[in-house]
């Protein structure tokens, strides 16, 4: 954890009002979280603290790329993240659920520690389905030996078959 250490805000010299802090997310940060989908990037992130009397609210803006698992041909690929993300953080010695987006910190911490969050929210901007992206003609930049062999490996396309059961009721519908 000391290694993430410089992704701690100290809030309690802060003032009231707006104040920004910039990080940098690269394979050391990504190293930490081992085991996710990203492993390497190369991400700025800009968190904007609006500091208010009785409770803070935390702007993550995320902007770059991650280096990720194409789910097609397997291949590591560039993939760009952008994401804009806000957190509620408040102030109390007891926890409420109130929701992914408010975090609850003790009114006796005089710091918070934003590199999960930050974590969080590049994963969050990772497409579900990540595949390489079309080049300038259209073309897939996967892997072309990959591709070849799910070609051969996949299973022959059959003609949708239909059953004459139902005929006479899409006669009635006029769907014929």
């Amino acid at each position: 954890m000391a290694q993430l250490s410089k992704y701690n805000i100290a809030f309690k010299g802060l003032g009231l009002g707006v104040h920004e802090f910039e990080y940098q997310a690269d394979r050391r940060f990504f190293e930490y979280f081992d085991g996710g989908i990203a492993d390497d990037g190369n991400v700025a992130v800009k968190v904007i603290l609006e500091k208010e009397s009785s409770l803070m609210i935390l702007r993550f803006i995320v902007n770059g790329t991650v280096s990720v698992q194409c789910d097609r041909c397997l291949d590591q690929y560039d993939q760009v993240v952008k994401s804009e993300n806000s957190v509620i953080v408040k102030f109390g010695d007891e926890t409420f659920d109130e929701g992914d987006d408010v975090i609850w910190v003790s009114p006796a911490d005089h710091q918070i520690n934003v590199a999960k969050l930050i974590y969080d929210f590049i994963i969050l901007s990772i497409p579900a389905r990540q595949v390489h992206p079309v080049d300038k003609n259209g073309k897939s930049a996967c892997n072309p030996e990959m591709l070849e062999r799910l070609k051969k490996l996949s299973a022959p396309e059959q003609p949708e078959q239909t059953d004459n059961r139902w005929d006479d009721l899409k006669k009635l519908l006029g769907n014929d």
